[in-house]
């Protein structure tokens, strides 16, 4: 695989809407708003719980992020409600508080089908408006999804192209997952788990901290069509999965509206997948045994998550 910079080939709105058509899946599962998670079957959990072979774990997620900076301007709140130190008889308890808004690229999080919507609609062509009112959503919320154990697959590009990562604003093209699946000797396969490892925690920790909303590493819309035909259940990155600035015009977040209003994709953004490249490397596969399990929040458009590989 050879080097390719830059965000394109730019995409008119036209086309882009006639791609939307193409890989939607409306109407195909019951219940609907379990979208694409409906394609993991006990045969797929069995199948994927039979690639453990080491039993190494590997969280995914990254720390609760209360640190202010350009790539997390919303922190994460943490502090302490009970100390122990006024309570009695014994024991003494130390308590705390957490809370998040969580969609944005500091926080580890999976976007549940309510979160996208696009040409007004939600996944099944349900009506944003008529569904997700300030009490929640009432379709596709992440209480509907409930947990997700299936086969994961890591596409490290930066251990294909031999770099240290991708650099923000590059784009990554369905022929490029093809010859990554050859090089690395995986195949992604109905119901699996797709990662896409940019190396935006390694870019970020040696270089610092920059805004992935104006640049950052992720799909082409191109790439969706054979994520489409091969079946997926969960996508899923370093970063949103989106490349950024947008190569479709008047569309900020393109493969968030294919994957997730379209094909009832959900997917994981802001993961630490570092600790899972070299545990994939030294293991010599790049599949796994993959275990999300959000948060039972009814209404919720997502939760925040630490998702568990086990190789």
């Amino acid at each position: 695989m050879s080097p390719i910079s830059g965000d394109g080939p730019a995409v008119s709105r036209r086309e882009f809407d006639a791609l939307f058509d193409a890989v939607r899946t409306w109407g195909r599962w019951s219940p609907a708003d379990r979208g694409a998670f409906n394609r993991v079957t006990p045969d797929h959990v069995l199948r994927a719980a039979a690639r453990v072979r080491t039993g190494t774990v590997v969280p995914l997620g990254l720390p609760w992020n209360t640190r202010p900076g350009p790539d997390n301007p919303k922190p994460a709140l943490h502090h302490m409600t009970d100390l122990g130190d006024v309570e009695a008889p014994e024991p003494s308890t130390h308590k705390d508080f957490i809370a998040a808004d969580y969609h944005g690229k500091g926080i580890s999080h999976l976007d549940a089908l309510c979160h996208i919507a696009y040409r007004g609609r939600l996944y099944d062509g349900r009506t944003a408006h008529e569904v997700v009112d300030a009490a929640g959503a009432r379709f596709g919320a992440v209480s509907a999804l409930g947990p997700l154990v299936t086969r994961g697959v890591l596409l490290d590009l930066p251990a294909v192209l031999q770099t240290r990562w991708l650099e923000p604003g590059r784009a990554v093209h369905a022929e490029e997952i093809v010859a990554a699946e050859k090089a690395l000797g995986v195949t992604i396969g109905e119901g699996d788990a797709v990662l896409l490892r940019s190396g935006h925690v390694r870019r970020r920790e040696e270089l610092g901290a920059w805004d992935p909303e104006t640049a950052s590493a992720g799909f082409h819309v191109d790439a969706l069509p054979l994520l489409a035909e091969r079946g997926i259940a969960l996508l899923g990155s370093d970063g949103d999965s989106d490349v950024r600035p947008s190569p479709v015009d008047g569309v900020h977040s393109p493969v968030h509206a294919l994957a997730v209003a379209a094909m009832g994709v959900p997917l994981l953004d802001n993961l630490d997948l570092e600790a899972l490249s070299a545990a994939t490397a030294k293991a010599g596969r790049h599949d796994f045994l993959l275990v999300v399990a959000p948060l039972n929040v009814p209404g919720g458009t997502g939760s925040p998550v630490n998702p568990v590989a086990v190789l």
